[in-house]
């Protein structure tokens, strides 16, 4: 919520910035109704999202053999290194894609940021702590705590908790962003952001059988003793997690399915960039320690199927003295720019939306075209492609060369993932390699880049852009977080787009490697593993 540097739940940026405060304690008792509803002896199924996993550090710490577990991981199992991410290549809209098995087009979650033009306003899930105060923070823990699951994730598509329980099947999630399921919780909001943010004391929501996430639902409250505190990151952190998945491992409660939310990986990215390899290292000994939790990693892919993945990449932004930092705003002239906290007014011609190293730029008046502006973006080097709808076709405009590409869905081109399309003008643009032959079409920097950049196109309502950085800058719109010499995210190249699969316990296989296509095979692991057990 991969943003992702301190694109963690808002409440975690509020909790840095205040001190000496306490947290009241939630009343969650899920445990009592998570049993296994296939019998104790059904493998359950348990997905670890790693925030910005990456295939590089993988195959450089086994190399140095540093990574002991994910080595017998791998060597007991299936590896794949080119999962394809949804895009923006964002956390929320990532993990709304692997539960509800949609691209943004249908699941209605287009970014960590964006802008509303049914309500005329900014959504912001927390992207920085600047960016947070000046929005208002009772907008944005509004936003995160109680719009993302109630009411911005498209209620017409299940999420994979809400086709479990209607199969009958239990499900779990430890500190998951996108939780919504079908069973009643409570988050109890502490008094020190009550204050603040004028929540109210509890808000009701619909999760899985088991909904923890950090203290503001806490269901080991009193049980088991984990850090949730101010200090803590409120317990949206790994040691949490970690300690919450051996707590139902060793107790024999764990649901059919558990999703399970590492974030600290990307904190560290973030700041260093992607090439360290101490977060994963750390990550090695604590899923070590989840194996051994079993008895020894040998009887753990006996008990259970363990399905690792990134949820984006990252690349390495450069550093300061080489300007990596593209401000929209000052590309954009004389344009009236909504500013953070303020509403729009009849002013108004642009309003942006920065997800790192993608944005969304929107244009408020009839008389500035989208074309006009994508002209004017495109004119930075450091700008790898503009891109607008109109109507059924979707335009790209390449940065600095002005390339241009059309495509739309359906048509005698058909790509690795059965996708038909027509494309006109230049393919270079989106580094497609077409093969009027056989009327095919394949992906090489930009994965999927047609379904995915139309469907963020098509994700929400109004006139907007999308707009990337090439690789080594990343886009602000004046105070956006930065990550100079660090990492970034967002955008839909592939050392974004690409990150690691691995499955355990399981000779079961996915048909494709896409995030959005995991959904389908989770619920396959889950029902059919239950339907071996009881014959």
């Amino acid at each position: 919520m991969k943003k992702k540097g301190i694109r963690m739940w808002p409440v975690i940026l509020i909790s840095i910035m205040l001190i000496g405060c306490q947290n009241s304690k939630p009343k969650e008792q899920d445990l009592m109704r998570i049993n296994s509803a296939s019998g104790e002896n059904a493998k359950k199924v348990i997905f670890l999202m790693v925030d910005s996993l990456m295939v590089q550090a993988i195959d450089q710490g086994i190399g140095k053999q540093e990574l002991p577990t994910l080595k017998f991981l791998i060597e007991h199992g299936q590896y794949y290194k080119n999962l394809v991410s949804s895009f923006p290549t964002m956390s929320v809209t990532i993990d709304s894609s692997l539960l509800t098995g949609a691209y943004p087009d249908i699941h209605r979650v287009p970014g960590l940021t964006w802008y509303s033009a049914e309500t005329k306003r900014m959504i912001n899930y927390g992207t920085g702590p600047m960016e947070v105060l000046r929005l208002g923070v009772n907008r944005v823990l509004a936003d995160a705590l109680i719009h993302l699951n109630g009411s911005h994730l498209s209620k017409d598509l299940p999420t994979i908790y809400e086709d479990l329980a209607r199969q009958g099947f239990k499900s779990g999630s430890i500190n998951g962003l996108i939780y919504r399921g079908a069973s009643d919780h409570k988050l109890s909001i502490p008094d020190w952001i009550q204050g603040p943010a004028s929540l109210p004391k509890e808000i009701h929501v619909k999760g899985p059988d088991l909904l923890s996430l950090g203290s503001l639902s806490n269901p080991f409250q009193g049980i088991k003793n984990l850090p949730d505190g101010v200090t803590n990151r409120l317990g949206i952190h790994n040691d949490f997690a970690i300690e919450a998945v051996k707590y139902l491992i060793h107790s024999n409660t764990l649901p059919d399915f558990l999703f399970v939310y590492l974030p600290d990986l990307d904190r560290e990215l973030h700041k260093k960039g992607p090439t360290g390899l101490r977060g994963v290292k750390k990550l090695d000994q604590q899923l070590q320690s989840v194996l051994e939790t079993f008895g020894s990693p040998e009887k753990a892919l006996k008990e259970a199927v363990f399905v690792i993945a990134g949820d984006s990449g990252m690349t390495q932004i450069l550093p300061a003295n080489q300007n990596p930092v593209i401000d929209l705003p000052s590309l954009l002239g004389d344009a009236t720019i909504l500013r953070p906290g303020e509403a729009v007014s009849e002013d108004t011609d642009i309003v942006l939306a920065v997800n790192e190293t993608m944005a969304y730029v929107y244009s408020l008046k009839a008389d500035r075209s989208l074309r006009d502006t994508a002209n004017v973006l495109k004119s930075d080097p450091r700008i790898d492609f503009v891109s607008w709808k109109d109507q059924e076709w979707i335009y790209a405009i390449q940065g600095a060369t002005g390339k241009q590409i059309k495509f739309k869905a359906g048509g005698n081109l058909t790509d690795p993932y059965n996708q038909s399309w027509t494309v006109e003008q230049d393919q270079e643009v989106l580094d497609l390699s077409i093969n009027t032959a056989t009327h095919s079409l394949n992906y090489d920097q930009y994965p999927d880049v047609l379904k995915r950049l139309s469907s963020a196109l098509r994700s929400h309502q109004g006139e907007f852009l999308v707009v990337t950085a090439k690789p080594g800058y990343e886009l602000t719109g004046g105070i956006s977080p930065a990550h100079k010499g660090g990492g970034g995210h967002g955008s839909i190249r592939k050392m974004e787009s690409l990150v690691p699969l691995i499955i355990s316990g399981t000779d079961q296989k996915p048909e494709h490697l896409r995030m959005v296509d995991l959904k389908a095979y989770l619920l396959n692991l889950v029902t059919k593993k239950a339907q071996k057990s009881n014959r």
